[in-house]
């Protein structure tokens, strides 16, 4: 994998903490006038440099969730960097707020994929990663995230969207797409209608992407969340818990790594 590089200066501050084999960093860090605060997990007993996992967090912005997800990919023998879209600290609490940040964080394309390219470098510069094995995952807004940073063909092995926007940002050149996908949904998610999915599913196909599309049966927006439920209930969106598509889902994603990189 080339590794890509941007007009911008990146400067790092690490805080660490250990738990058992788990190394977890929180890491504040800076991208033009902005700054922010990332996650990082690891197993410090792999001497072996392991892919880099970057995983990008729901419109609600980098909460304990998304540091969950990089711990359990950690488990799993990847160093993960949950990283931060929003900046200065932003952290919504209810629908309103968490639209305005990924509004503003989404209105300039250019900014929110130099965004993304600055955690990319963060990653492939720690120690613990082989930075020519660099993949993403992303949940919501983060999958959507994801998805176009693949469209816009970054070099990425792979990404991963779970219950994500397929909203593109643009027009994708036919073989510009270097990274796997696998688009994981619930088949019941009122904000991803069928023509979204058939729209997409010919996109990828014009692109020559090499793409897998999974629908879970009964599951609706956020179904890998296990507070999604209670938000659902609280502010009357269509956002619940769904363990069985959680588990498969994530199962999902650990053989398409696999494929890559065992």
């Amino acid at each position: 994998m080339k590794k890509m590089t941007i007009a911008a200066c990146t400067t790092f501050l690490i805080f660490q903490t250990v738990h058992a084999k788990i190394v977890t960093e929180e890491i504040s860090y800076e991208h033009g006038e902005t700054t922010f605060t990332g996650f990082i997990a690891y197993d410090d007993s792999i001497s072996d440099k392991t892919p880099g996992i970057l995983v990008v967090h729901e419109w609600w912005g980098h909460n304990d969730y998304v540091r969950d997800r990089a711990r359990q990919l950690a488990e799993l023998g990847y160093t993960a960097f949950a990283l931060d879209m929003y900046g200065d600290g932003k952290l919504a609490t209810h629908p309103e707020d968490a639209k305005a940040f990924m509004t503003e964080a989404l209105e300039n394309k250019e900014v929110a994929t130099a965004r993304f390219q600055s955690a990319v470098e963060l990653l492939q510069s720690q120690d613990s990663v082989d930075a020519e094995k660099i993949s993403a995952i992303g949940y919501c807004f983060g999958g959507g995230v994801v998805l176009n940073m693949a469209r816009q063909g970054m070099d990425l092995d792979s990404v991963v969207s779970f219950h994500g926007s397929l909203a593109p940002y643009g027009p994708v050149e036919k073989g510009n797409v270097k990274a796997k996908i696998l688009v994981l949904n619930g088949a019941d998610d009122p904000f991803v209608s069928a023509d979204a999915i058939s729209e997409f599913k010919q996109e990828m196909d014009t692109a020559g992407a090499e793409y897998e599309f999974v629908n879970y049966p009964g599951a609706v927006h956020a179904f890998t969340n296990p507070g999604a439920t209670q938000v659902g209930e609280k502010f009357e969106m269509p956002l619940a818990y769904n363990e069985q598509a959680d588990e498969r889902s994530w199962e999902a994603m650990k053989a398409l790594f696999d494929s890559i990189y065992k």
